[in-house]
């Protein structure tokens, strides 16, 4: 299962369990989705991509005649998640979601355009509900980040020669000969490149990210944010509608506090780190897992976050003091 695959899962488990607080409602539908910033407008969902918050996002859908109209609209959270409920069990074979809008606050530039919209595929149906999700859509900046692959630009084409003359026959003029140089002294070494932090490897603790001299590394989530948001409605049955992640980094003696504490920290190391061994993703998935399973899953599940968070061995924190 890849990562994509685990973001439908995730999503189906986050809209799954909030059907179970829904009561008197007979037949509906839900849609769901992520919208990711395409740092290099590449097209497509990689390592260099993150979800973005604030992004509108409308589904239409044809009428009695053919025309597309707009069934519904939502805006993405702080994962860049969004949720669309229906009445009663419409059907969406013709309908495409596609982003409209966003916020510049949210976006942080990269809400310029959008690309090709996506329709919803049926993941679940039982009784009156039905589970649709969408394939990732993409939000991009008006041009590709400086540190992406050359090769995902958009290449210029070559002026084309003229077809009266053959490239074979176009004359060569003759090459003066080269001047002889003098010998020139061997050049000093090149200073080494600063590393792009998104790019290098790093993996702090807990601790560190409590630290005020470190704060400004809170980029995607912020410490007021409150957990059920941020991992979904099974985290919120759990610890609470009203506790924030940073309330939640203070926990410890007890596995579901200490899930909680390393859970967070992993999160805010994979959005700080593209080496971070777990993607922002899989991190929101295992705690799901880990919240719907065995006391014992609780607790191996933040040992491996813990692991993580502590480099393994092979990486360690690359936090400066902000300034």
């Amino acid at each position: 299962m890849d990562w994509s695959q685990k973001l439908h899962f995730t999503a189906f488990l986050i809209v799954a369990a909030a059907a179970t607080f829904i009561r008197g409602i007979h037949g509906y539908a839900m849609v769901s989705g992520t919208v990711f910033c395409d740092q290099c407008k590449d097209g497509q969902v990689s390592l260099f991509d993150y979800p973005l918050n604030g992004i509108n996002v409308a589904m239409a859908c044809p009428d009695n005649n053919g025309q597309m109209t707009t069934w519904g609209e939502e805006t993405t959270n702080w994962l860049g998640n969004f949720v669309m409920k229906l009445d009663g069990t419409p059907d969406l074979s013709g309908c495409v979601a596609q982003v409209t809008s966003s916020s510049e606050q949210g976006t942080r530039g990269c809400g310029t355009g959008g690309g090709t919209g996506k329709s919803p595929r049926l993941m679940f149906r039982m009784f009156d509900m039905e589970m649709y999700t969408i394939d990732p859509l993409i939000s991009q900046p008006a041009e590709p980040m400086s540190f992406c692959p050359k090769s995902s630009y958009p290449q210029p084409h070559p002026n084309p020669v003229s077809p009266a003359t053959p490239p074979s026959k176009l004359p060569v003029p003759p090459f003066p000969p080269a001047p002889s140089l003098p010998h020139l002294p061997p050049l000093p070494p090149l200073p080494p490149m600063a590393p792009i932090p998104y790019l290098e490897a790093s993996a702090c603790p807990h601790q560190s990210w409590m630290m005020p001299e470190y704060r400004c590394y809170w980029k995607v989530i912020n410490p007021d944010s409150k957990v059920g948001v941020v991992f979904g409605l099974l985290a919120a049955r759990k610890y609470g509608n009203d506790i924030t992640l940073w309330e939640g980094m203070k926990g410890r003696g007890e596995p579901y506090k200490t899930l909680l504490r390393e859970g967070t920290t992993a999160l805010l190391n994979s959005y700080n780190s593209v080496q971070f061994p777990y993607h922002p993703l899989g991190v929101i998935l295992h705690m799901n897992l880990a919240l719907m399973g065995s006391t014992q899953q609780v607790l191996h599940t933040a040992l491996a976050f813990l692991r993580a968070n502590s480099g393994n061995g092979r990486f360690t924190c690359k936090f400066n003091p902000c300034k």
